[in-house]
């Protein structure tokens, strides 16, 4: 899913870009390209991240999205912070009129995506590895007790 959004978030940097020069010159258009990065970035962190997750278990699946979407926009708002006080050519008004709907176009699309593969398949939750031992060892248990 992260490899699919990689196109339209290039498009829609450009688009920031372009906009940001026409309506108020190449500061504002930074800004705002520099505003869609990000949301692409953090899209992909947040990607990777579940992806990784999912590998090891649905507990940390659950941490990761839980924590990582808080830690993320914790990142996003303090890199608006310290580029505004930072630095003279960063306008934090295009940065966050970018972030948002992009923020709001990336989230649809997820959820579209989701849905889609959704409808027609069965939701499968990989088992636990701690939950697996622990049942094997609880039969093990069983069929001594139990010959």
């Amino acid at each position: 899913m992260v490899r699919r959004a990689l196109v339209p978030g290039a498009v829609a940097s450009a688009l920031a870009f372009i906009l940001g020069s026409l309506f108020a010159g190449s500061d504002v258009a930074a800004s705002a390209t520099l505003g869609i990065a990000v949301v692409v970035a953090n899209f992909a962190a947040h990607g990777l991240s579940l992806a990784w997750a999912a590998g090891v278990s649905v507990t940390a699946v659950q941490v990761v999205a839980l924590l990582g979407f808080a830690l993320r926009l914790g990142v996003i708002v303090v890199l608006m912070l310290v580029l505004n006080a930072l630095t003279a050519w960063f306008s934090a008004l295009a940065f966050a009129l970018a972030v948002v709907p992009a923020t709001i176009l990336l989230l649809s699309y997820e959820t579209f995506v989701m849905l889609r593969l959704r409808v027609g398949t069965q939701l499968e939750i990989p088992a636990d590895p701690a939950a697996v031992r622990a049942a094997e060892r609880l039969a093990a248990k069983q069929a001594e007790a139990h010959p």
